[in-house]
């Protein structure tokens, strides 16, 4: 789940709001986004993909809220390392050859996120896109 917006780092750029398919996250009162909605995260790391500032941290555990160590995460040389693997900002021309796979699973994950809140939320209902 996604687990810290690093402040300090984060541009204010919204990217990771506009590519989290659950809805997870909402504009900040000032320019860092809000974690909103944990409960929906489904860990797809598209937050921390498209995060150009390299601020956001996922954690793996994708079923429960990990407690994580800012610091330890920032000394760790783990920010951004997803990013890093996946070629994305390294002058590779076609960063998003393989991602249109994910289509179907991070619509079916979407679902589910969306299904599981309302169930805790019944008076929610996602934002228009």
């Amino acid at each position: 789940m996604i687990a810290h917006i690093f402040e300090d780092l984060c541009t204010g750029c919204n990217a990771c709001v506009a590519a989290c398919p659950d809805h997870v996250l909402d504009l900040g009162p000032a320019t860092v986004p809000v974690i909103a909605r944990l409960d929906q995260c489904q860990t797809c790391f598209m937050c921390e993909l498209y995060c150009p500032a390299d601020a956001i941290f996922v954690a793996p555990d994708q079923r429960a809220p990990e407690h994580v160590d800012p610091a330890a995460i920032l000394a760790s040389g783990q920010l951004g390392q997803m990013r890093r693997d996946q070629g994305w900002g390294t002058g590779d021309a076609d960063p998003l050859r393989e991602y249109w796979r994910l289509g179907p699973l991070l619509m079916e994950g979407a679902q589910r996120a969306v299904d599981r809140y309302k169930q805790s939320h019944p008076e929610w209902s996602p934002p228009e896109r």
